[in-house]
């Protein structure tokens, strides 16, 4: 686990822009997978899970409940980004949360972040918006849209 850990987390700091405070500290990603219900998938540049060696090239977090799946975080590597990586941990995530009971995937995200345009493209909708919910670390704010996948 630690060694995922430490491949979750060098993707995590090479993928979010700083700008946005998106990321998650180490402490928050351990403290979520505490729970029974966090589930992680990580994945080296070719789509697989990473080989004790092999870098990870993006991973995603997710909490299950009920019969929903809300994704937490999804993060690719900017040198690895438009390769597909973005599909297949959302086909994992899919088959994953499928198995664990979901009806339907969540995920929260700030409003004019390009990764929507992936979301779109595997079937999220807008469900509802939230206004003035992040703070930049300019202090200006910006909206979070939520959106649902039916599994």
């Amino acid at each position: 686990m630690t060694e995922d850990l430490d491949k979750l987390m060098e993707v995590m700091t090479a993928a979010f822009d700083p700008l946005y405070g998106e990321a998650w500290t180490r402490r928050q990603v351990e403290d979520a997978l505490l729970f029974g219900h966090t589930y992680y998938s990580l994945v080296d540049a070719g789509g697989n899970p990473p080989e004790a060696e092999t870098p990870a090239a993006g991973f995603t977090l997710s909490r299950h409940g009920f019969d929903e799946e809300e994704l937490l975080l999804l993060a690719v590597i900017p040198q690895e980004r438009g390769k597909g990586l973005g599909k297949t941990l959302l086909e994992l995530l899919s088959n994953s949360a499928k198995h664990r009971g979901a009806q339907r995937l969540l995920l929260e995200m700030r409003k004019g972040n390009p990764a929507e345009s992936l979301y779109s493209a595997f079937g999220f909708y807008q469900i509802g918006e939230r206004p003035d919910y992040y703070r930049l670390l300019s202090g200006e704010r910006v909206n979070a849209i939520t959106f649902a996948r039916d599994l």
